[in-house]
């Protein structure tokens, strides 16, 4: 039996799967949300542990096994996080999380001191509020009592890990999304950590996903059930243990996750980086391979807030199934998705969202499929950037996430894109990838790839229709749009400040 941990921002959740894959059960504990200032989101590491205590105990008791039947345990969560903790191992302050936006100063200083081409050089990516990096600067310049005490470092799920163990280690792909790491070398940078003044004590070992890191110890087994001594792997963070769980771990298969925001994950066989860093660049969870990473902020968050205020007595199908006979192109009506700004490939956030090309022969069937639309030219932003950058074919796209249940929106994006879309067995996502990676360390398989290609199950297929060309003939209009629109974003946004 194996044992996946995923800690996200919404819940801390366990997952056993026996060694064919087969999930076997799942328990997950609600988990709150700190947002003591506008901009800001925390969370308490103590309350992680407690939930995963119990979700751990709770999938056990589902399952009628004892922890003696685990044989490894993979670690994944959300990515970026700051945990500090003391030379006794004791939490600081609570965890500032990957959504929290207080550090725009510091990811500007981090540019001027090292250089903005030099930082994506070294990183893979540009300096963004989300990353562990300028938070780090941040408590150091505002909080310097307690920087002072500061002697460890970890990511979310690495607490978990050093709960489990009383061992410090960080996965790869986990250590790449801090921008502390040179991501050719698969290691931390020496040369970013003396730019920015943080001590290289301060950071864990680094670990591949499926390596083993460290063991349970006495007491974590007794507070969890769990049995001493059972093996922990590196794991991954939640991007790239989603792509294990969904098989995106050859070149020319790409991870497509349509949920609130929409993230687009391609796995390069070197550390390939996009020149102005409008794709983030990681380390993958499989040993000797990288990613390229596209996010849009609104995917089918987008069609949320459009059902939710404008037709909030219609089911998502009943207004879905409304389009089955608006023409593609929604006669000339295209839906911008920046609801909440944007990240790839426009890093503004001030970005808005827009219905353009509006006319009185529209009804609200076209608004609808032009908000489909809208965040299918949005996705095609990324793989646009990514081929650019040199990944060369894409051969197929598994999505997954709540927006991928619809069979039109599949077609939609699969004609955008003009590449087959497949639907995979589980839906347990990155903690079905960190079950995976615990198999390759426990010895159930010989590689990240020989797991995916036992466990994961293609469901369906959705091949690009005759329509593609006609799509091809509209997203360059969707594409004209911002850069139009960018200096007016931004003038409106400055009269309601």
């Amino acid at each position: 039996m194996l044992l996946g941990i995923d800690i996200s921002t919404t819940g801390a959740k366990a997952l056993l799967i026996d060694e064919k894959g087969k999930v076997v059960s799942s328990s997950t504990t609600p988990l709150k949300l700190s947002t003591p200032r506008p901009l800001w989101s925390e969370q308490n590491p103590h309350e992680w542990w407690e939930g995963i205590v119990r979700s751990i105990r709770q999938a056990l008791q589902q399952a009628g096994v004892t922890g003696s039947e685990i044989s490894a345990i993979g670690m994944t969560g959300q990515m970026h996080g700051l945990v500090l903790l003391d030379e006794h191992g004791e939490v600081l302050r609570p965890a500032i999380l990957w959504n929290d936006q207080r550090t725009g100063s510091q990811c500007d200083e981090i540019r001027a001191r090292l250089g903005k081409e030099r930082l994506i050089q070294v990183t893979g990516n540009d300096a963004l509020t989300g990353f562990t990096a300028p938070k780090i600067l941040w408590v150091q310049q505002n909080e310097p009592e307690i920087f002072a005490k500061v002697r460890h470092i970890l990511l979310p799920k690495d607490y978990i890990r050093y709960k489990l163990t009383a061992e410090y280690s960080v996965d790869k792909a986990g250590g790449s999304g801090t921008i502390l790491f040179d991501l050719k070398e698969r290691t931390w940078s020496g040369e970013v950590l003396a730019g920015l003044d943080i001590p290289a004590e301060w950071l864990p070992p680094t670990y591949e996903g499926p390596e083993i890191t460290s063991n349970v110890n006495v007491s974590a087994a007794a507070e969890t059930g769990l049995a001493e001594g059972t093996p922990v792997v590196g794991g991954g963070g939640d991007q790239a243990a989603q792509a294990v769980g969904v098989g995106a771990v050859h070149p020319g298969i790409v991870a497509l996750t349509l949920g609130t925001s929409g993230v687009v994950f391609a796995t390069t066989e070197s550390a390939l980086v996009e020149p102005e860093g409008r794709l983030h660049a990681f380390c993958h969870a499989v040993p000797g391979r990288w990613h390229f990473m596209g996010v849009m902020l609104s995917a089918a968050g987008s069609l949320q807030w459009y059902r939710d205020t404008l037709a909030p007595e219609v089911s998502f199908d009943e207004l879905i199934d409304e389009t089955r006979d608006i023409q593609p192109g929604s006669e000339g009506l295209i839906f911008l998705p920046y609801l909440t700004g944007e990240r790839t490939p426009h890093p503004d956030p001030l970005a808005r969202a827009a219905w353009v090309g509006l006319t009185v022969r529209h009804t609200r069937a076209h608004m609808t499929r032009a908000v489909l639309e809208g965040v299918a030219f949005g996705v095609k932003d990324s793989f646009t950037l990514i081929q650019k950058a040199g990944l060369g074919s894409i051969d197929q796209v598994r999505i997954s996430g709540g927006g991928a249940k619809s069979v039109l929106w599949r077609q939609i994006i699969a004609d955008v894109l003009g590449v087959e879309l497949v639907t995979v067995k589980t839906t347990e996502g990155a903690a079905y990838g960190a079950a995976l990676l615990a198999g390759v360390g426990a010895g159930s398989f010989n590689s990240v790839q020989e797991a995916c290609e036992a466990a994961i199950q293609i469901t369906g297929r959705t091949t690009p229709s005759d329509v593609t060309q006609l799509y091809q003939q509209f997203y360059p209009r969707y594409r004209a749009l911002y850069p139009a629109l960018a200096s007016e974003f931004k003038a409106l946004a400055e009269l309601v400040d």
